[in-house]
């Protein structure tokens, strides 16, 4: 399991690769990255910012809750933070597991997690203003099925 909070810009692809390579015990590898999108037209930059220390330990609680709950080979977050543009990777999850219902169940969970709870805060600047993202009622309600 490797939890990473990072202010650099990762490497998707050399990620997966190192992640998938040699799992000769493992049936599937599910990754996902989330990346900064410009929904209305006109976005600068996505700021987040997080508390070094704690961001990393409800990470790794997470991670561990998902290996506990599915049987995992292996976990992998990464996520970000400090200043963004449109089309930058803000994270990444991905799993492995015996069978391809639980990496991606957890894949999934892992998502969802990070979306609504994981202790980041979000600021959009656009046009020369700046506004902290808020919560979405559907984020939240994304993890009731968890």
């Amino acid at each position: 399991m490797r939890v990473v909070v990072q202010q650099e810009p990762f490497d998707y692809g050399a990620e997966a690769a190192g992640f998938a390579d040699g799992r000769h015990d493992m049936g599937a590898v599910v990754t996902f990255t989330g990346v900064v999108r410009d929904v209305a037209g006109g976005l600068s930059t996505m700021e987040i910012e997080h508390y070094p220390g704690m961001t990393e330990r409800a990470l790794e609680k997470i991670a561990q809750e998902a290996v506990d709950r599915w049987s995992l080979g292996d976990v992998l977050v990464i996520h970000r933070f400090g200043p963004m543009g449109p089309g930058e990777k803000i994270m990444m999850v991905a799993t492995a597991a015996r069978h391809r219902k639980d990496a991606f169940e957890a894949a999934e969970y892992l998502m969802d997690y990070l979306k609504s709870r994981a202790p980041f805060w979000k600021k959009e600047h656009a046009g020369g203003d700046a506004s902290w993202v808020a919560a979405r009622d559907e984020d939240e309600d994304a993890l009731t099925r968890w």
